[in-house]
């Protein structure tokens, strides 16, 4: 699923061409996608609203939209692609397919299409404030400059879980997935299995640049264009400078052994086995359990 740097980077693209614009309608054709408010509601909640802002808040597209023509409060449109879903903004003339399943007329005759082919994306449309509600019990966001090194420690110690699954629990982090926590954790040489209570302070250091490192070298790089993510200005380039994830067997780039996968929590977790040491007392019978099904 896009993560982070996927969603910031379509975000970024969608940004001139949506702001200012006024959504005219909507269509869609699997209500499923909508997650609030009901199906029926929808295209009515976000008729004639004009589009102020393109943001991103964890793995979702934040769009900040004005009063509907008949008045009332300010609304939220915010769409998740999740694991297919690709927006774009085009000709109402351009070529449709079956997988094109919502469609927002805008009133400089283009349109904002979702093509989602596995049908996973969700799109809601919230007040201010059950945006803040729903979107506010998400984790902080990694890149912020409010998002300090001694509020990364603080929320870190109060963890015992295992390093992989903290980095992407998003009431722990928002936005950060199974490519860049895998990433991060290889450029802080530190093991996926790793209590993240038991770090050092240097190791607590090293993480929390090497996280802010790898997912703004992802934006630069406008995403991984992994599977079949694609921003709106076409595929990203991140994927073809990852050093662990997805280079199962391949030399690890920093001391040539073997990169090596196992599972964690359902997730294909990518690691080098020399350079990120698992320490002697976080080799529990859990921990062996997972290492047992090493490739």
């Amino acid at each position: 699923m896009p993560e982070l740097p996927e969603v910031e980077t379509i975000a970024r693209e969608l940004r001139p061409d949506l702001v200012g614009r006024t959504i005219l309608d909507v269509s869609f054709d699997w209500p499923n996608q909508i997650k609030h408010p009901r199906p029926a509601d929808f295209a009515a909640a976000l008729r004639g609203r004009e589009v102020l802002s393109v943001d991103r808040r964890a793995k979702w597209v934040v769009a900040a939209l004005g009063p509907a023509v008949d008045g009332g409060e300010p609304a939220v449109l915010a769409i998740q692609v999740k694991m297919t879903g690709q927006l774009d903004v085009v000709s109402p003339d351009a070529p449709r397919d079956k997988h094109i399943h919502v469609v927002m007329p805008l009133d400089d005759g283009r349109e904002l299409r979702l093509r989602d082919t596995r049908k996973f994306g969700r799109l809601a449309v919230y007040g201010p404030a059950q945006a803040d509600e729903v979107l506010g019990g998400l984790g902080p966001e990694p890149l912020s400059d409010e998002f300090t090194l001694a509020d990364f420690r603080r929320i870190l110690r109060r963890r015992k879980g295992r390093l992989k699954t903290l980095l992407m629990n998003q009431e722990f982090l928002a936005g950060v997935g199974n490519i860049y926590a895998d990433e991060a954790l290889w450029r802080a040489r530190l093991h996926p299995l790793r209590s993240g209570a038991g770090l050092r302070p240097d190791q607590e250091r090293l993480l929390y640049g090497s996280l802010r490192d790898v997912l703004n070298e992802a934006i630069n790089r406008r995403g991984s264009s992994v599977d079949s993510y694609r921003a709106p200005s076409g595929a990203g380039e991140m994927q073809n400078f990852l050093n662990v994830y997805g280079r199962t067997g391949k030399p690890c780039p920093r001391c040539g052994h073997a990169t090596r996968r196992i599972v964690i929590g359902a997730r294909s977790t990518h690691f080098c086995s020399f350079c990120q040491r698992l320490p002697v007392r976080d080799r529990s019978e859990a921990a062996a359990k997972i290492l047992s099904s090493i490739t």
